[in-house]
């Protein structure tokens, strides 16, 4: 058996249901023998989250026999109370972790959840976790691709966004050729792990892909030809769109409970577009991964769920399956063009 692999966990905002998450996966026996530990967060919030998951009956491990890199909380933060104090913990937490495996301190980065809204209100105005991190990384080009694999076949679901925490209409306007072909090639290198030639598909941006100019013309004025261009220079990778985006998953769906084949990579225009039929795919499987950075970085595909904190009710599937991605996959080449 490898060896385990030292995973950096930061502990995601303290008001939400991170801490629960991590101490269930970490009870899971794959993930235990997959990964080395190495927490980021408030030793005493933790140990108060311990207790309270023990009294509500829940299998959990306990923090005290994990490794701990303490940075308490300057004053308490109560579950599913969103504040300042936990945005600014967060974003701390998060920074440290991520400066252990720059490092080299830890081979791997997995984060739980953190609050936008409170990491601006506590000074720190990042769209998310994502910029932060390629901040760090010496300003790279992050990518934000959501990867699951099916219980029933040899096939992953991979989801790669184009834009990502932008307002929608703010879309149109920042997508481009250029950047539409960096996103493919990302994909195109992430899925190459998997299998040599690559079948990529691109959902087009509006309904029915355009329905030839009549419900828009992105589509005919620049994304066809723009797709003809990137598959004439990568002659070895067969790149399938504009498609449909309310059919462009369907083959994803039926390949994910195990019925025939599907794409290796899908590229979404945008974050719902590509969130939507991922999460009713694989929500508890499927996982967040920065791809750009030089080390691997995965996360949960859920919030920080402020309304189920403290109650024991939170579904830890995702975080182990985050875990056990940052033990398994292999950085790509950071890029910073």
């Amino acid at each position: 058996m490898d060896q385990p692999r030292r995973i950096a966990i930061a502990l995601g905002d303290p008001a939400g249901i991170g801490a629960e998450v991590v101490l269930k996966a970490l009870a899971n026996r794959r993930v235990q023998q997959a990964v080395e530990p190495v927490l980021f967060g408030c030793r005493r919030w933790l140990l108060e989250q311990y207790h309270t998951l023990q009294q509500q009956g829940q299998l959990v491990v306990d923090p005290r026999d994990l490794h701990l890199v303490d940075v308490p909380l300057p004053e308490p933060v109560h579950c599913g109370q969103a504040t300042a104090v936990g945005g600014a913990a967060s974003f701390t937490w998060l920074t440290v972790a991520c400066r252990a495996v720059l490092a080299g301190q830890c081979q791997a980065l997995t984060t739980a959840p953190i609050a936008k809204h409170c990491w601006q209100a506590a000074g720190h105005d990042y769209p998310g976790q994502t910029e932060r991190l390629a901040q760090l990384a010496g300003g790279v080009k992050a990518s934000m691709l959501f990867t699951a694999r099916s219980p029933h076949q040899d096939w992953r679901l991979n989801t790669l966004l184009a834009t990502t925490h932008i307002p929608l209409k703010q879309v149109a306007r920042t997508l481009s050729p250029t950047l539409v072909q960096r996103k493919l090639t990302v994909l195109d290198c992430f899925c190459r792990q998997y299998r040599g030639q690559p079948v990529l598909k691109v959902a087009g941006l509006n309904p029915h892909a355009g329905e030839a100019g009549h419900l828009g013309t992105e589509e005919c004025d620049w994304l066809e030809p723009c797709l003809q261009a990137w598959q004439a220079q990568h002659p070895d990778c067969t790149v399938l769109g504009p498609e449909p985006p309310d059919a462009c998953w369907l083959d994803a769906g039926l390949a994910w409970q195990g019925h025939g084949h599907a794409a290796d990579g899908y590229l979404a225009l945008y974050h719902d577009q590509g969130l939507i039929p991922t999460k009713l795919i694989a929500f508890d499987e499927a996982v967040n991964t920065t791809l750009g950075l030089p080390f691997i970085r995965t996360s949960p595909d859920h919030g920080t769920a402020f309304s189920l904190a403290g109650q024991g009710l939170a579904r830890e599937g995702s975080m182990a399956a985050a875990l056990l991605a940052a033990a398994e996959l292999q950085p790509l080449p950071p890029s910073r063009h």
